[in-house]
C-alpha cells in the first residue's frame, strides 16, 4: 500500500518553496522578459515581473540549465502573477531546482 504525503497546510495541490531566481518569460509568439521567482511548486510558480502578463497567456518559462517550461498565468496583481505548469515538475527536478536557487 503506497502511503501519500498530506497536503500543505495553505490548500495548494503541491508543497511550495520560496526561491530567488533570475530566469526569462517568453508568451508564445512574444519576445523573452527578464524576471525573478519567488516561489516554486511541482505545479507551477509565482513571479514578479515588471510587464503585463496577461491571465490565461501560455508563458515559457527558462531556469538557467534548464529547459523551458510551459505553463498558463493564473493570476495577477499589483506585486507580479503566478502560473500553473502544463506538465507538473518531477519531484527530483523541482527538489534540484529549490536547492540550486533557495530564497
Amino acid at each position: 500500500m503506497r502511503v501519500h504525503p498530506p497536503p500543505p497546510l495553505d490548500g495548494r495541490a503541491a508543497e511550495r518553496k520560496p526561491v530567488g531566481i533570475a530566469a526569462h518569460l517568453r508568451e508564445l509568439g512574444g519576445s523573452r522578459l527578464e524576471l525573478e521567482v519567488h516561489d516554486l511548486s511541482r505545479t507551477g510558480f509565482r513571479a514578479a515581473c515588471i510587464y503585463n502578463v496577461p491571465v490565461g497567456a501560455r508563458v515559457f518559462l527558462t531556469i538557467p540549465s534548464f529547459s523551458a517550461l510551459e505553463a498558463e498565468v493564473a493570476w495577477r496583481d499589483k506585486q507580479g502573477f503566478g502560473c500553473k505548469f502544463v506538465q507538473p515538475l518531477h519531484p527530483a527536478v523541482f527538489d534540484m531546482i529549490a536547492k540550486r536557487h533557495p530564497g
